[in-house]
């Protein structure tokens, strides 16, 4: 857990130690509000509801997510020091899980810093607060899946920008997958497989503040599954 620790602290501080942090921070705080008050008009609606808002938050995932991870293994390619990260006493399951906590508690701050919008809202009417914890917990689990495929990217990737642009196609991919449905008549079969690999299909229930374990356990099993493989890039670079 120690070697966890440290992975994380590192990344933290080289989040903050370059703009990318601060960027990504105050993309998203005011392209949220900027949808929620003047492109949804949330005031004029009069509805006690923030359903508009975290609606919004998996297409703003598809460029925020890559955003925090293209860096994490593209630039340790780049420059070569991921062999020398590799040739210290930490086991791939560390280093991997200490960037994904790294970049993940980054979100975690991100989303913490837009509770002053249901703060600020809660006076002009009577919202459920069940609801609202809902929504942001299915936050952070889109979130944790969206970062290990960013991380999973970035390791296979030579350079910033193709871990970006890589991600955000995935990213985007899996989020609206099943919009397929709407512009082109699948079969009944095609339609529910292409529904259970969307990001935005299992993120519904949430929005509404219901919490289905269903869609808990595909997040989780999204986030296993490419922090696995990012770990398995590792161990092939390391015995190549």
């Amino acid at each position: 857990m120690n070697n966890v620790l440290t992975i994380f602290r590192k990344e933290l501080r080289t989040y903050f130690n370059s703009p990318i942090a601060y960027i990504a921070v105050l993309f998203f705080l005011v392209f949220t509000s900027v949808w929620l008050f003047y492109i949804e008009q949330f005031v004029a609606q009069d509805v006690a509801s923030l359903r508009v808002y975290f609606a919004i938050m998996p297409l703003v995932f598809i460029v925020l997510l890559p955003a925090i991870t293209m860096r994490v293994w593209a630039e340790e390619n780049k420059l070569g020091t991921v062999e020398l990260l590799m040739t210290l006493p930490f086991t791939e399951a560390e280093v991997v899980l200490g960037k994904f906590l790294g970049a993940g508690f980054l979100l975690v701050i991100m989303i913490a810093l837009t509770i002053p919008v249901p703060l600020t809202v809660a006076g002009l009417g009577n919202f459920e607060h069940g609801q609202i914890a809902g929504q942001y917990i299915g936050l952070v689990f889109l979130g944790a899946a969206g970062i290990s495929v960013g991380l999973f990217i970035s390791s296979v990737s030579t350079n910033q920008i193709t871990a970006f642009i890589l991600s955000v196609v995935v990213l985007l991919f899996l989020t609206i997958v099943n919009r397929i449905n709407s512009v082109v008549d699948v079969p009944s079969g095609l339609a529910a497989l292409l529904n259970y690999f969307s990001f935005d299909y299992h993120f519904q229930a949430f929005i509404t503040g219901l919490i289905d374990s269903r869609d808990v356990l595909f997040y989780t099993l999204v986030a296993f599954l490419f922090l696995y493989m990012n770990m398995k890039v590792l161990v092939f670079r390391k015995w190549r």
